[in-house]
């Protein structure tokens, strides 16, 4: 219930204190042109992190069939809409990807793995692009945000690497040592990345890509609003976004706007226009999210007969 007051509470006080006959407006009149591009670049954007997950599921030594791994993730996509936050859809996508593999400590270091890549992209992008345009942009919230997620990105590195520090914060665990043990098992599995250095710099650079190719689709759909916005404006701010975005809330649905209606005045845009911006966007999160439902649905049987013919299986350690 909470990611559903949220995202309601968020969206209340938006349209409270924005002209949201204006921002309709600004929407209805719309170049179509522009958002059917911005809204397939969305959609593309996908396939992207699916390909980041697959190298990282490589890098762990999972075998998992392509058709199995698209339509968890889709799932995933498709979870995204329910009120269980990001960490919920990654659950339930991995529960169900473990299902058919038959390893669930390796399938869930690779979503963290595909989380803290995604994070590291996300970290590294937003400090390049700051440092180019820091002369354009001169606020103290924005340097503090994008401060606080390099160090949360590198203090969360250092913890899942360093065995002893691993084993020490898992000590909260020893009432439960079930969890304890698939935590420490999950250790173990992330640890194998660090033998695979390549892996691991492809998944960062996939996330580097994935955050440049948003930044020019927000572009589009704010040139589908008829606003000429620089691009560099998105790529600082996009990453920042996508943060908060994973907080409990629908889909990002409320956060988003808020953190595009804050960020966007910045430059000069009015709150109106950036409120149309984030909802479009969150317009696309919903319709990509439908039809992840949709294809899992309409894979499901082809699923099934997959898994009863190859049963669960890995890779062993690549040379």
């Amino acid at each position: 219930m909470l990611p559903c007051c949220l995202s309601l509470a968020l969206l209340v006080w938006l349209f409270v204190t924005i002209d949201y006959k204006h921002m309709w407006q600004a929407i209805k009149g719309s170049d179509m042109r522009y958002m059917s591009a911005a809204g397939i670049i969305f959609f593309l954007i996908n396939f992207l992190i699916l390909w980041r997950w697959r190298i990282l599921m490589k890098a762990v030594g999972l075998k998992a069939k392509g058709l199995s791994s698209m339509r968890w993730f889709f799932i995933g996509l498709f979870c995204n809409l329910a009120p269980i936050s990001t960490v919920g859809s990654d659950v339930i996508k991995g529960l169900g990807l473990a299902n058919e593999t038959g390893h669930k400590p390796k399938i869930f270091a690779s979503i963290v793995l595909d989380r803290l890549s995604g994070f590291a992209g996300i970290v590294i992008l937003a400090a390049i692009a700051f440092l180019f345009g820091h002369g354009i942009i001169v606020n103290k919230l924005v340097i503090l945000a994008i401060t606080t997620m390099s160090v949360v990105s590198l203090g969360v590195g250092v913890v899942l690497f360093s065995h002893r520090i691993y084993s020490f914060a898992c000590k909260a665990f020893a009432v439960w040592p079930r969890v304890k043990e698939n935590l420490m098992r999950l250790h173990y599995d992330i640890v194998l990345l660090k033998g695979k250095q390549k892996n691991g710099w492809q998944s960062i650079f996939i996330s580097i890509v994935a955050q440049i190719v948003l930044a020019v689709e927000f572009y589009l759909s704010a040139k589908g609003l008829h606003q000429n916005i620089p691009l560099v404006y998105f790529i600082i701010f996009s990453p920042i976004v996508c943060v908060v975005t994973s907080l409990p809330s629908i889909g990002g649905l409320g956060f988003r706007e808020i953190g595009w209606v804050y960020l966007l005045p910045l430059v000069g845009v009015s709150k109106e226009m950036a409120g149309g911006l984030s909802l479009i966007n969150s317009a696309f999160t919903i319709i990509a999210g439908l039809l992840g439902g949709l294809f899992y649905v309409t894979t499901l049987s082809s699923g099934r007969l997959q898994y009863s013919q190859t049963g669960p299986g890995l890779e062993g350690p690549t040379p």
